[in-house]
């Protein structure tokens, strides 16, 4: 009777002692979410010691042609080396990459403005997809997307859109919470979203991983105060 009794308070002891531990863990990670959430939404006013590897995430039609015209407009050596990434079936979007990196090859030194490689990675869901057949779909898109932020650990990444964005932006903030790595997430909303966000862009808004979100219209700066209004950039 005795040694069972000790067997039982032993057992519960145990118990409290495993119920403690998850709880002090789950403090310390809702802590760190919280600190992670704090530190992104301050705006870097220092510029950087370096230039940065930066992850560009394209998109099938408009949002591709939106991006790279914004690429064209940025000082280049500061953001090298460059990863374009874009989904398995759009083979359009890395082409244009890559005349755009050509032309900039030929414009200046290969030293000056870095190296360039260009991935694609799988869809979460194809358009016309069913809900059920896409779980497997995301799943596979979020280890897929887990194996090229392992392999190439970018300090930046910049998206404006597409939903190949939302398992590459949430490693990133997994990343970040777990001190692997911190890369900045950079979310540029497409000029032709007028009075909502897209859903990449609400997501990215509402879960709060994105670092900083530019939209191009007064009237999405209303709706969502803690976007950062810029005019039209394209």
């Amino acid at each position: 009777m005795e040694h069972g009794s000790s067997c039982f308070f032993s057992n519960v002891g145990f118990l409290n002692f495993a119920i403690l531990l998850i709880i002090a863990a789950s403090t310390l990670l809702l802590f760190r979410i919280l600190y992670v959430i704090y530190r992104s939404s301050k705006q870097l006013h220092s510029r950087p010691p370096g230039p940065l590897s930066t992850l560009i995430i394209l998109g099938s039609g408009g949002h591709t042609a939106e991006i790279l015209n914004l690429l064209a407009v940025m000082q280049m050596e500061r953001f090298k080396p460059r990863y374009y990434v874009a989904a398995a079936t759009d083979n359009m979007s890395l082409q244009k990459a890559r005349l755009i990196e050509e032309t900039l090859k030929n414009k200046a030194e290969a030293e000056t403005v870095g190296t360039s490689d260009f991935m694609q990675i799988y869809r979460s869901r194809e358009v016309g997809q069913s809900y059920i057949t896409s779980v497997g779909t995301t799943l596979a898109a979020l280890a897929h997307a887990l194996w090229i932020m392992i392999k190439i650990r970018p300090q930046m990444i910049l998206c404006n859109g597409p939903g190949t964005c939302i398992p590459l932006s949430a490693i990133a903030f997994i990343f970040k919470v777990f001190g692997i790595r911190w890369s900045s997430i950079f979310y540029v909303e497409s000029i032709a979203r007028v009075r909502r966000l897209s859903l990449s862009g609400l997501l990215l808004y509402k879960l709060r991983m994105a670092d900083q979100i530019f939209v191009q219209w007064p009237q999405l700066k209303c709706k969502y105060p803690r976007a950062n209004y810029v005019g039209r950039l394209m």
